[in-house]
């Protein structure tokens, strides 16, 4: 347990940035998955699911969860599965 009034803060600040980031994987993998659901069940709404999935990937790089170039590997695999 750290004794400094800033390291104190340091361990606040830190869980609340990890929760932020796990709920946004956690949410990238789920909207992934609806994705190959949806091309595997051969749905009209794979091309909805896609944008969806776009979407999120673009707003994790901006809150710095995932790097840009692994939002850009994940959206060109998925674009290309969706054809």
């Amino acid at each position: 347990m750290p004794n400094i009034k800033s390291a104190k803060k340091r361990v606040k600040i830190t869980a609340k940035k990890n929760l932020r980031n796990k709920i946004l994987k956690t949410n990238l993998k789920t909207v992934t998955k609806k994705v190959f659901s949806a091309v595997a069940s051969g749905a009209e709404s794979r091309q909805d699911a896609l944008k969806n999935a776009i979407k999120k990937l673009d707003q994790a790089v901006k809150k710095g969860v995932i790097h840009k170039n692994c939002a850009a590997r994940k959206k060109s695999q998925l674009t290309k599965l969706c054809k």
